[in-house]
């Protein structure tokens, strides 16, 4: 299934099932359940098949499917290419910071530039989202800890990212990234590590590689970061992006108004986001 949440014409925020262009709207059938990440929490996702009134995808704004996380923890530097671009070395274990979930938007809506920087970059990335609670999590029982997958644009404000060690202030500018469109469950996805992650700016491909490359696979993510606390359903992992960055570009390429990127993982689905400037106050 391709689970989704998004806000309906009066403002409210449901959730449901994407079918190509239509959504059903399982939410309003479902009281018991307010959001998506109660639904993986009750371990209740079977019920949302097929139910709900069948709603137009134009007539609603997608959000990220997960759009009220307790966690999102994003991993850097963990493809070869992307290592050796940014001269440093392969890493021993996942390089672990945090985002905010007002750093991201859903699919189609824009992410924006912020007035601070001007060096706005896109990072294609694979995402995982966890559906069962787990703390010290064995790699070799991670697989089932996966509620399913989605693609997420790392927006990174360069000069900040790189101010200090720290990437934090790089990666948390309001709605400077997105996620989505849907959160496709394993069974349709199938393996995951046969899988390719394409990034394309303005149409031009950026980014391409397949998911095999990270350098720390998704397993041995989950079980380093179960160790230092508990993963509960609904949290969120972002597992890195490939070379080809637009600050290690020659030229280097940032994202300005009027640009689109696109973020394809095949089996997943392609995020899509126009970049604006951050509005004036």
């Amino acid at each position: 299934m391709q689970l989704v949440t998004f806000s309906r014409n009066d403002g409210t925020i449901s959730y449901g099932t994407l079918n190509g262009d239509k959504i059903r709207d399982a939410g309003r059938v479902l009281p018991e359940f307010p959001d998506l990440k109660s639904v993986l929490a009750a371990g209740a996702v079977s019920k949302l098949e097929g139910l709900g009134d069948e709603i137009a995808l134009s007539d609603v704004m997608l959000l990220p499917p997960v759009h009220n996380p307790d966690k999102i923890i994003c991993v850097g530097l963990n493809y070869l290419p992307h290592i050796i671009e940014s001269g440093r070395p392969h890493p021993e274990y996942p390089s672990l910071f945090t985002r905010y979930p007002e750093s991201l938007v859903g699919h189609g809506t824009p992410i924006e530039r912020p007035r601070a920087s001007r060096e706005f970059d896109y990072e294609g990335e694979l995402a995982f989202v966890i559906g069962k609670a787990g703390r010290h999590i064995a790699s070799e029982d991670a697989w089932d800890h996966i509620a399913g997958y989605t693609c997420v644009n790392e927006g990174s404000i360069r000069d900040y990212q790189n101010h200090t060690t720290q990437f934090w202030p790089g990666k948390s500018f309001e709605r400077s990234g997105s996620m989505g469109p849907a959160l496709v469950t394993p069974d349709e996805v199938g393996d995951i590590r046969a899988q390719t992650l394409t990034t394309r700016v303005n149409g031009h491909v950026e980014q391409h590689a397949p998911i095999s490359d990270l350098a720390i696979g998704i397993p041995d993510i989950i079980a380093y970061a179960s160790t230092v606390l508990t993963l509960k359903p609904g949290d969120v992992i972002v597992t890195g992006t490939p070379g080809g960055v637009g600050r290690y570009r020659k030229p280097q390429l940032f994202l300005e108004p009027g640009m689109s990127v696109e973020v394809e993982i095949t089996g997943v689905g392609t995020l899509v986001n126009a970049v604006i400037d951050e509005p004036a106050t």
